[in-house]
C-alpha cells in the first residue's frame, strides 16, 4: 500500500506528459467555397500562440488572419480558396504553454486536408436538343448535364449559395412570343450536394402565372428570399414588386405597388437597392417597412462587395457619358470610370481590389462606331486597363468566377432575319443564330502588362453563370 501511495505521488509531482494535440479541425475532410471564409482549431490544452502561429502551414498558400478565444485558433481566409484544390494544413514543433513565460511539450504533429469544388459553370443552350435549356458544365472534369427538359425555354436563372440548386424563370415552347409573358419560378436540382440520393434536373415549381406576369427577379444572398416584379393580368397599371419567402410554402407578398427598375438584392439578404428616377431608394424586404435610405443621381446598382460596404452605382451624366461610381456605405463616392457609349456590366474581384467592368466605347473617326471592351479598375490607384476587345458584340454577359480567377463572356450572333417559332430571342428581341462561350485567365491580370488571352470553350450558349 505505501509502495502504491508512493507511486502514485510520483506520477502527479511528474505531471501529464502526453503531448498537446489538435482536438478539432472545423475544415477536416470537407469541401469549401467561396462563403466558407474561416476555419477553427481547437487544442487540447493551451498553447504558446506565437509559436502556432509561426508553424502553421496551409498548402496551396491561402493568405488569412489569425484570432484566438482560449484553445480555439479561428483563421479567417482574406481571398478566397482556389476552386478545384485540394489543401493542405499542418501543424508541428508548436509548444504548449505551461506559465505566463514558460514553454512546455511540442505539439503532436498534425496533418490534415480540405477540398474545394471543381470548377464548374450554367448557361442556356442555343444548338439543337440543348436549345433554350439550362444547362451545367464541369469545367474540371469536361462533363455537361441538361438539367431542365426540352418543353420549357429559360428565360432567366439565379444560382443558389449552395449550388445545389437553380431559380429560374421559363415558359412552354408554344407561349414564347414577343410580347407574352408567360413564364412560370421553378427550382432544378445541380446534383451538388452532400446528400447522394439528390440527382441533377430534379424540378419543383416555385410561382405560377395564372393571375399575375411573371417579370424580372433575383435572389437573396443566402438563397431564402426571391424578389419579383409582377403585373396583373388584364390591368397593365397594377405592376410591382413581390416578396417569395420560402420555396416550401410559397406565398408571395406584396412590396411596391409602383414599377421596380433593375433591382438587385443586397449581400445582406434583407434589403435591396431599387432604381427610381432620381436615385436609388435602399428598401427593406419585409412588407410595410419605411424606406431606409435614399442615394441620389444614381440609376443602377451593377454590383455589391461581398460584406456589402461597397457598390458600383451606374450614373448618366449632363454631357450624355455614363459614368461608374464607387459608392460607400459610409457615403463616400468616387467616380472610377467614364464612357460615352454604355456600361453592361460590372463586378468586383473577390481576390484583388479591382472592379471589372464590360462596356462599349465610340471609335475614333467622323462615323458613329462602337466597340465593346473589358477593362479593369484597381480601387488603390484607380487606374484602368483595357483587357479585351470584343468585336460585334451583342448583349453579351459576363460572369466571374467565385475564386476571381477566371471569366466567362458569352459572344452572340444574331440573325438578319425576323425571328420565327422555334427561335431563340435576345432580350431586343433579335433571334439567335449561335452563340459561343469564351474563358478568360485573370490569374496574372492585376500584375501583368499583357491581356489575357480568350479562349472559346467547346460549348455553344449563352448567359453563362458560374456555380459557387
Amino acid at each position: 500500500m505505501v509502495l502504491l501511495s508512493l507511486a502514485i505521488g510520483f506520477l502527479l509531482a511528474q505531471g501529464d506528459r502526453s503531448l498537446p494535440k489538435v482536438r478539432d479541425f472545423s475544415w477536416k475532410n470537407k469541401q469549401v467555397g467561396a462563403r466558407d471564409t474561416a476555419f477553427v482549431l481547437t487544442f487540447s490544452r493551451p498553447m504558446d500562440r506565437a509559436s502556432v502561429e509561426a508553424n502553421l502551414h496551409v498548402e496551396p498558400p491561402l493568405p488569412g488572419k489569425i484570432s484566438w478565444s482560449g484553445r480555439r485558433l479561428v483563421y479567417t481566409s482574406i481571398a478566397p480558396p482556389q476552386y478545384d484544390r485540394t489543401y493542405t494544413i499542418s501543424l508541428q514543433q508548436a509548444r504548449e504553454k505551461l506559465g505566463s513565460d514558460k514553454q512546455g511539450n511540442a505539439i503532436a504533429p498534425f496533418v490534415s486536408q480540405f477540398s474545394t469544388p471543381d470548377r464548374a459553370f450554367v448557361y442556356t443552350g442555343t444548338e439543337a436538343a440543348e436549345k433554350g435549356r439550362l444547362i451545367l458544365y464541369n469545367l474540371t472534369r469536361q462533363q455537361k448535364i441538361i438539367l431542365t427538359p426540352e418543353n420549357l425555354v429559360v428565360k432567366d436563372y439565379r444560382i443558389y449559395p449552395a449550388g445545389d440548386r437553380i431559380l429560374f424563370s421559363a415558359s412552354e415552347w408554344s407561349k414564347y412570343q414577343p410580347g407574352l409573358y408567360e413564364q412560370s419560378l421553378y427550382a432544378v436540382t445541380t446534383g451538388r450536394s452532400s446528400d447522394p440520393a439528390q440527382k441533377p434536373g430534379s424540378i419543383q415549381q416555385i410561382l405560377g402565372n395564372q393571375d399575375y406576369e411573371n417579370l424580372k427577379f433575383d435572389l437573396s444572398g443566402d438563397g431564402k428570399a426571391i424578389a419579383i416584379q409582377r403585373a396583373k393580368r388584364g390591368n397593365a397599371e397594377d405592376i410591382g414588386l413581390w416578396v417569395v419567402r420560402s420555396s416550401t410554402s410559397p406565398v408571395p407578398q406584396r412590396l411596391l405597388s409602383r414599377p421596380a427598375g433593375e433591382f438587385a438584392i443586397a449581400p445582406d439578404s434583407a434589403t435591396f437597392a431599387n432604381p427610381q428616377a432620381d436615385g436609388i431608394a435602399i428598401l427593406s424586404l419585409t412588407p410595410n417597412v419605411k424606406p431606409l435610405e435614399f442615394i441620389p443621381s444614381f440609376r443602377r446598382v451593377f454590383s455589391f462587395t461581398p460584406d456589402g460596404r461597397e457598390s458600383a452605382m451606374l450614373k448618366y451624366n449632363s454631357d450624355f457619358t455614363q459614368s461608374i461610381f464607387l459608392v460607400t456605405n459610409q457615403g463616400l463616392q468616387k467616380e472610377l470610370i467614364r464612357t460615352a457609349g454604355e456600361f453592361l456590366n460590372c463586378q468586383f474581384d473577390p481576390r484583388n481590389p479591382q472592379l471589372y467592368c464590360l462596356l462599349t466605347r465610340r471609335k475614333p473617326g467622323k462615323e458613329f462606331s462602337e466597340q465593346l471592351t473589358l477593362e479593369a479598375i484597381n480601387l488603390h490607384t484607380f487606374a484602368v486597363k483595357a483587357l479585351l476587345v470584343l468585336p460585334d458584340q451583342v448583349e453579351t454577359k459576363m460572369s466571374l468566377s467565385p475564386d476571381g480567377l477566371e471569366l466567362l463572356l458569352d459572344r452572340l450572333v444574331v440573325k438578319k432575319s425576323e425571328p420565327v417559332a422555334g427561335d431563340l430571342r435576345t432580350e431586343g428581341g433579335s433571334a439567335i443564330a449561335s452563340s459561343t462561350l469564351i474563358l478568360l485567365n485573370l490569374k496574372n491580370a492585376p500584375t501583368s502588362n499583357n491581356s489575357p488571352l480568350p479562349q472559346e470553350l467547346p460549348v455553344k450558349g449563352f448567359r453563362p453563370r458560374w456555380l459557387p
